[in-house]
């Protein structure tokens, strides 16, 4: 059976953290581990944590250097097979999500699966805003800004091991510049699966000003030259993909 670490960073959010943990724990995948790095929250965070956490849950909470170091911190302590993320304003879509994962990592010879994604309101979880609908991949389609949605992306452990985890030189962007590094040095074998596999909240890091959509672009924008997806064409195909996900 194979092995499944949710790592969750978190850094004071009490009034979320419960519900990432809750949808962790009711996975039907009967091998999960939930790695939480916390970042030395001061809200409660804690608190809730270790009130609500089970025998699967393995807590440690540390000073990091933002979101990406934290995540990397968690990932050092994982011990699975498979490794994916539970940020702390998400929750999966349903009980079975880590099954289905399981059921396609079956195959040797897949190195990653990823599904769809629901953003949510951030007060009202129920009430869709947007729908990231990603499809099958193909590399043809990494040049016009195309990417799986990261938080629904589980990949086998061999991979980090070999490409590397985030780099925290990029303060939001290290996820699109590790997707494309495992994609395209890597040349990873990616499987999709055509349903929603988490609820994403709205009300991100990179969208809460004008300031942090500027430097997320220059962000992208340094990921895809780095490596080697295209230019500037790229990034405005990247963010206009993003429109369609209203309708």
């Amino acid at each position: 059976m194979l092995k499944i670490s949710v790592v969750t960073a978190v850094f004071n959010r009490a009034d979320t953290i419960a519900q990432a943990i809750s949808s962790v724990a009711d996975q039907s995948h009967p091998s999960v581990e939930h790695i939480i790095q916390d970042g030395g929250s001061t809200d409660g965070t804690l608190d809730t944590i270790r009130q609500i956490s089970g025998p699967s849950v393995s807590l440690q909470s540390a000073p990091d250097h933002g979101i990406y170091d934290g995540i990397n911190k968690g990932l050092a302590r994982t011990t699975g097979d498979i490794v994916g993320l539970m940020h702390s304003d998400d929750m999966f879509a349903s009980s079975e999500i880590l099954s289905k994962v399981s059921d396609v990592m079956s195959d040797p010879a897949i190195d990653g699966v990823y599904g769809d994604l629901d953003y949510v309101g951030a007060e009202d979880p129920t009430r869709i805003i947007r729908k990231w609908r990603s499809g099958a991949y193909s590399p043809a389609r990494l040049r016009y800004g195309w990417m799986p949605p990261h938080p629904t992306l589980y990949l086998r452990r061999h991979v980090l091991d070999r490409w590397g985890v985030y780099d925290t030189s990029f303060r939001i962007a290290a996820d699109y510049d590790a997707m494309l590094r495992y994609l395209v040095k890597g040349q990873i074998n990616l499987s999709y699966v055509p349903d929603v596999f988490v609820k994403m909240r709205v009300g991100g890091e990179s969208n809460k000003s004008l300031a942090k959509i500027a430097q997320k672009s220059r962000e992208d924008y340094r990921a895809i030259r780095r490596n080697g997806v295209g230019g500037i064409g790229t990034l405005v195909c990247k963010n206009l993909s993003k429109i369609q996900q209203f309708f």
